[in-house]
């Protein structure tokens, strides 16, 4: 791999044991998938959180615990600030609702003390899997090393930045040298269309642009699709909700819509002026494939549990389920969960937003999501979301049943325990 001077310095361990160990790391991935050098990158986004076991295994020592977590090193590291501009993505707890969460004194401590050292290493704290929603929006061409697979199909679609999905070690050894290696998504080649995906239905809203995903993700793995013939323009969430269906269902770490989205105005563009190694279509008969895959595991309709917020709710999100539930009840026995990032949680809570949620019966809940933090309502049975991601993985990962619709069938499931969704 060709070094250049500052990446030889850290090599020969003149920044330090810490980023020379990363440095090694990162030439040692690179030249393992074929990168003959590296790029500058000032955008990182990582999971540096400390689960309960590791934090015991390691006394409380986070150099430690993330010398092996995170760089696979079993020699203690000490950690110095990062040099790339670097985000924590979501968490294990909001710590403000220890109880609900079914967390304890010493998972709150712990949470804290973790947030301490991450702001001491210059990482910042915003705890999101959606860190474009609170201030960390990268521009187009800007090298990004990000992990969390919705984030990483948003910035390099909708807003054309580059990034791999990066892993746990290759992510915190980017944040420590401002490196990442120059392959995949970082190179023009790599970023061209495969799949073609001539849509003959109307997509609207956040429910059908996710059922777009889920099909889309199906049929084209890994792949690239190029999504032509969408009549509306869809919102931001609207895509925040079909990069994550579309990374859920099968792999897509990008996908163009021309005109639309920020690498191609053209479907020819988006091909390099290639031909597609496979032209789709996605109409009813689809669609109706992709409601019915996502609500397979869906048998017992009564409702104890309803999530919004996977990704993390943006502030009209919010706003919106609030103009459903404010001066309703949700029905007893049945939950209600809103996930958000902090700094939007802070804002719904400004907006009065929060007191509504509150009033209804809901919870406000940020930094952390059921997948990652594995949390849920003691003793929940069947779920509903509007969130294609959390519909696919859930079921497996806890156990229990799921719906799958609109933001307004979940919430009517709220008040009245019952799933009464349809595909219309």
């Amino acid at each position: 791999m060709k070094l250049t001077d500052d990446e030889r310095a850290m090599l020969d361990g003149r920044e330090g044991r810490t980023r020379q160990k990363a440095i090694e790391l990162l030439i040692n991935y690179g030249t393992a998938l074929g990168a003959e050098s590296l790029v500058d990158t000032n955008n990182v986004g990582g999971y540096m959180i400390a689960d309960r076991a590791g934090y015991q295994q390691f006394g409380g020592d986070f150099d430690a615990l993330f010398s092996q977590m995170c760089l696979d090193s079993e020699e203690r590291l000490e950690f110095p600030k990062v040099k790339a501009f670097s985000c924590q993505f979501e968490t294990d707890m909001d710590p403000e609702l220890c109880e609900i969460e079914g967390k304890d004194d010493e998972d709150y401590k712990r949470f804290k003390k973790n947030e301490e050292w991450l702001a001491k290493t210059g990482i910042q704290l915003m705890c999101t899997c959606t860190p474009y929603l609170v201030g960390n929006v990268p521009v187009k061409g800007e090298h990004c090393a990000w992990m969390e697979s919705s984030a990483v199909v948003y910035i390099n679609s909708v807003l054309g930045a580059r990034t791999n999905c990066e892993g746990n070690a290759s992510a915190t050894a980017a944040m420590l040298t401002g490196k990442t290696p120059y392959w995949g998504f970082h190179t023009d080649e790599h970023r061209l269309g495969t799949h073609l995906i001539n849509v003959e239905t109307d997509v609207r809203g956040s429910m059908e642009w996710g059922l777009l995903g889920y099909y889309i993700g199906k049929v084209v793995g890994e792949k690239i699709p190029v999504i032509y013939g969408v009549k509306t323009t869809p919102i931001r969430d609207d895509l925040k909700q079909f990069g994550a269906a579309t990374a859920s269902s099968g792999g897509v770490e990008m996908y163009h819509i021309p005109g639309i989205t920020a690498d191609a105005h053209t479907v020819e563009e988006a091909f390099g002026g290639k031909k597609p190694l496979y032209s789709l279509k996605y109409g009813p008969v689809e669609r109706k494939y992709a409601y019915e895959q996502l609500n397979l595991i869906g048998g017992n309709t009564d409702v104890d549990f309803v999530m919004f917020g996977c990704p993390h709710n943006s502030i009209q999100e919010i706003r919106e389920i609030c103009g459903l539930i404010e001066g309703k009840r949700i029905k007893d026995g049945v939950n209600l969960w809103i996930l958000t990032p902090r700094s939007i949680k802070d804002l719904a809570n400004r907006n009065g937003y929060a007191k509504i949620i509150n009033d209804f019966g809901g919870i406000l809940m940020a930094d952390t999501c059921p997948a990652l933090g594995r949390l849920m309502p003691k003793g929940t049975k069947v779920m509903a979301t509007n969130s294609a991601k959390q519909a696919h993985y859930l079921p497996s990962m806890m156990g229990i049943e799921a719906w799958y619709g609109t933001t307004a069938d979940c919430v009517n499931s709220a008040i009245t325990g019952r799933w009464e969704g349809k595909l219309k």
